[in-house]
């Protein structure tokens, strides 16, 4: 599980420069999730946040006003590179109650029953081991604390990324992610969740799923946004020579044609939102 873990911290490393140069896009993709979260979780004045996975820290940003004046928000994530883009964007925003951490969701270095709320947007499905990390979530919750976290669905629920997995897989012709890496969907089963979240010891448990279609005025734009910033895709897709990165992206634009509009590209999407209590 190391070696993984070593290999997931990598391939996060790698884009995380285009994840600061899309940190806004990235939030306002993740709007109504984080809006979803927040409402579960009801972060209030005084309490401490923990963000796990946080890439560059949206959901620890949008949490901190909420627990302020007196409250903390702990942003983290694997990649000391990510930690280091929240930690400048946090400065900029003047929010004195947010400080950042590398923390590793697998083995969460913090002292049990330190948090009141714990959120991890769109990073689950990531960990090495999920069912450890829940378990480690609910050491570090104080009793009663909430957890809020979202997952991708299915991947035939989500083709907006689906489809640019299925040109890999088709022209590169091996498996992606490969195996030993868990991908955007390895938590995309509703069910599934569910057990992983009660298994791990938490009460109150909840999984539903959330309509996030995701919109660009063209297919060039989807496409530069999402091999930019698909983590372990992202690093497979900047690796290949120039014909073999046409081809898969020419792959691509003819699977994306069935969602063009009018007014550009409209892709169905959905995320599976957890919440959960700490006994």
């Amino acid at each position: 599980m190391e070696a993984t873990t070593t290999t997931i911290h990598n391939l996060w490393a790698r884009v995380a420069p285009a994840w600061a140069e899309h940190a806004a896009y990235a939030d306002a993709r993740g709007a109504e999730v984080t809006a979803r979260l927040l409402a579960l979780t009801t972060p209030a004045p005084g309490e401490r946040v923990l963000e796990l996975a946080s890439g560059p820290g949206g959901m620890g940003l949008a949490a901190a006003s909420r627990v302020a004046p007196d409250g903390e928000v702990v942003i983290s994530d694997v990649a000391a590179e990510m930690v280091a883009i929240a930690d400048e964007r946090a400065a900029e925003l003047g929010l004195a109650n947010v400080s950042t951490r590398v923390l590793d969701i697998d083995a969460i270095d913090e002292p049990d029953a330190s948090f009141d709320v714990v959120l991890c947007r769109e990073g689950l499905m990531f960990a090495s081991d999920p069912g450890r990390a829940l378990s480690e979530i609910r050491r570090v919750l104080r009793p009663g604390g909430r957890l809020g976290l979202a997952v991708w669905g299915a991947r035939e629920r989500n083709p907006w990324l689906g489809v640019v997995f299925d040109a890999v897989n088709a022209e590169l012709d091996r498996p992606v992610p490969p195996p030993g890496i868990p991908g955007p969907f390895a938590l995309g089963n509703a069910a599934r969740l569910d057990s992983l979240l009660r298994d791990a010891g938490l009460q109150d448990v909840s999984v539903s799923e959330l309509a996030v279609p995701l919109r660009a005025d063209s297919f060039d734009e989807w496409w530069r946004r999402t091999s930019a910033l698909a983590g372990p895709l992202a690093a497979i897709l900047a690796s290949q020579p120039d014909p073999v990165a046409d081809a898969i992206r020419d792959r691509a634009r003819a699977a994306a044609a069935a969602y063009e509009t009018a007014a550009g590209i409209e892709f169905p999407g959905a995320a599976l939102i957890g919440s959960a209590r700490a006994a």
